[in-house]
C-alpha cells in the first residue's frame, strides 16, 4: 500500500520562510553592533536609540495591522510590509549619518512588525492553525541561529553594511514570491470614499476586550522572559555557576535550540495524544516553571543543560497563544487582535529584562533564576485569567 507524503502548500511554504528572514534580520543585531559603535564613534548607550526606535516602528505595526490587512488584504499588505524593510535596508547600506541611522529603524520596525503581524493572521485563519504557528516561529528560530554565522563571515570581508545588503536582497526574492504565490482572494474589495466599514473602530473595540487584554499582557511577560534569559543566562552562568566563557556561550546556545526544537515538536506530539491546545499551553507553562526551579537548583555544566530544557517548554507558547486567539475575539476583531498582542509584547520585551538587569545590578545575578520563576508564574495566572474571561463571554 503506498503512502501518500503529505506536502505544505507553497504559501505556508513561503510564510515559513519569510520567518527564517525575520529571524536572521534579529540574529544579525548582537554581532553588527560592535562594528557600527567602532564606525560612528559612539557608546552603547548611543547605539540603544536603534532599539527604541525599532521598538517603536514595530509596536505602530502591531496597532495598525487589523486596520492594514481589512483595507489592503493578506497580500498586499505583506508587499508593503516587506517592501517598508526594503526600503530602509537599502537606506542603511548607504551608511547614513548616526542620526539618519536611528530615525530609519522607525520603518525597519514597521516593515518587521507588519511581516511578524500578517503572516500571524493568515496562518491563524488556517486548519491546524497551532501545528502551523508553531512550525512558523520555529523557523524564526532557524533563522535567528543563522544569522549571526553570517554576519560574522560577512564582516570578515565586507564592512557592516554589506549585511544589509544581503538582507535587502533577501527581503526582494521574498516580495516576488508573496507577489507571485499569495491567492489574489486575500485581496479586499475597494472601499467607495466616504462610506465606513464595520471593520472601522476595530482597534478600539479590541482595547475594551479584557480577553484579548490579558493575553496581551501574557505575551508581554512572555517575551520579557524569554529575552530576560537570553540576555542574562551567560552572565549567570559565568559570574554564579563559574562556567568558562566558551562553555557558558554553548548553553545559552543550547537555550535558543530548545526554544527552536520545543515549537517543532511538542505541538504535533500534543496533537497525537489528543492533548487540546490549551491543555498544551498549560503543560508548557507548568514545564516552564518547573524547568527553572531545576535550573536554580543545579550547579555547573548541569545548570547550563538546565536553560535548554527552559527554552523547550517555552518555544510553543507565543506561537499557541497566536492560534488561539480567535477564542478570546469575534472573527472580525481577530487580525487587530493579533496586532495588538505582538505590540504589547514588545513593551515586556523592553521593560522586563531591564528591570532583570536592575534587580541583578543591586542584588546580584543569582536572582535571575528566582526573577524567571516569578515570570512563569504570572504568565500562567495572566493566561487562565484570559480564558475565563473568553469562556464567560461565550456563555453570555
Amino acid at each position: 500500500m503506498q503512502m501518500r507524503r503529505r506536502t505544505w502548500p507553497l504559501p505556508v511554504v513561503l510564510s515559513y520562510a519569510a520567518f527564517v528572514l525575520v529571524g536572521v534580520t534579529s540574529g544579525v543585531g548582537g554581532v553588527l553592533l560592535p562594528a557600527q559603535i567602532h564606525d560612528y564613534g559612539i557608546s552603547m548607550s548611543m547605539i540603544g536609540l536603534t532599539f527604541v526606535t525599532f521598538s517603536a516602528g514595530f509596536f505602530l505595526a502591531g496597532a495598525s495591522t487589523g486596520a492594514l490587512v481589512g483595507r489592503l488584504g493578506t497580500r498586499s499588505a505583506l508587499l508593503a510590509g516587506g517592501a517598508t524593510f526594503l526600503v530602509a535596508a537599502l537606506i542603511t547600506t548607504t551608511r547614513p549619518t548616526f542620526a539618519v541611522l536611528v530615525a530609519i529603524q522607525v520603518l525597519s520596525g514597521y516593515g518587521m512588525g507588519v511581516l511578524e503581524s500578517v503572516l500571524n493572521v493568515y496562518l491563524a485563519g488556517l486548519p491546524s492553525a497551532t501545528v502551523l504557528l508553531n512550525r512558523l516561529h520555529a523557523f524564526f528560530g532557524v533563522g535567528a541561529l543563522l544569522g549571526p554565522v553570517l554576519a560574522a563571515w560577512i564582516l570578515r570581508y565586507r564592512p557592516w553594511t554589506a549585511v544589509f545588503l544581503v538582507l535587502a536582497l533577501l527581503t526582494a526574492a521574498l516580495l516576488v514570491g508573496f507577489a507571485l504565490v499569495l491567492p489574489r482572494h486575500h485581496e479586499r474589495e475597494p472601499r467607495p470614499l466616504g462610506r465606513r466599514s464595520p471593520r472601522d473602530g476595530l482597534l478600539a473595540q479590541v482595547l475594551q476586550r479584557p480577553s484579548v487584554m490579558l493575553a496581551a499582557a501574557f505575551l508581554a511577560v512572555y517575551v520579557g522572559l524569554e529575552i530576560s534569559v537570553g540576555n542574562w543566562a551567560y552572565t549567570y552562568l559565568v559570574k554564579d555557576q563559574g562556567l568558562l566563557a566558551l562553555t557558558a556561550g554553548y548553553a545559552l546556545s543550547g537555550y535558543w535550540l530548545g526554544l527552536t526544537v520545543g515549537r517543532f515538536v511538542i505541538s504535533p506530539l500534543a496533537r497525537r495524544l489528543g492533548l487540546t491546545s490549551q491543555r498544551m499551553m498549560l503543560g508548557c507553562m507548568a514545564g516552564v516553571i518547573g524547568a527553572t526551579v531545576l535550573t536554580w537548583a543545579l550547579h555547573g555544566l548541569a545548570a547550563g543543560a538546565g536553560f535548554a530544557l527552559l527554552g523547550f517548554f517555552l518555544g510553543p507558547l507565543f506561537p499557541t497563544a497566536m492560534a488561539l486567539v480567535p477564542d478570546l475575539a469575534p472573527t472580525a476583531q481577530v487580525p487587530t487582535a493579533i496586532g495588538v498582542l505582538n505590540a504589547v509584547s514588545v513593551v515586556g520585551g523592553a521593560g522586563l529584562p531591564w528591570l532583570a538587569a536592575a534587580i541583578a545590578q543591586g542584588m546580584g545575578v543569582w536572582t535571575l533564576l528566582p526573577y524567571v520563576a516569578v515570570l512563569g508564574v504570572l504568565q500562567l495566572v495572566l493566561w487562565q485569567a484570559a480564558e475565563a474571561r473568553a469562556v464567560t463571554r461565550a456563555l453570555v
